[in-house]
């Protein structure tokens, strides 16, 4: 999972601040960090379907953000998509 070094990593890339750990961008960031440790752990585990029901929650809850973040400032939006390559 994501360790302290990692998460604070990822805060102070995304965040507006170091304590900044509410905005939607963080959030997508700290989201996305998890949902690619699960990605490689299906690799290895195929059958652990408990955390598969997680994985899709995860994924659900991103999405559910970026939306938001789309709709209320789309510069922000475009910036996040870009720096995290979630599309292509």
């Amino acid at each position: 999972m994501l360790t302290k070094e990692k998460k604070s990593e990822i805060i102070g890339a995304f965040g507006k601040h170091d304590k900044d750990t509410g905005s939607p961008e963080v959030q997508i960031a700290l989201l996305t960090e998890r949902i690619n440790y699960l990605t490689e752990h299906f690799k290895v585990h195929k059958k652990d379907f408990h955390s598969r029901r997680g994985l899709l929650k995860l994924v659900s809850q991103r999405k559910k953000l970026l939306e938001y973040l789309k709709k209320k400032d789309f510069n922000r939006y475009r910036d996040i998509v870009n720096k995290l390559g979630l599309r292509k």
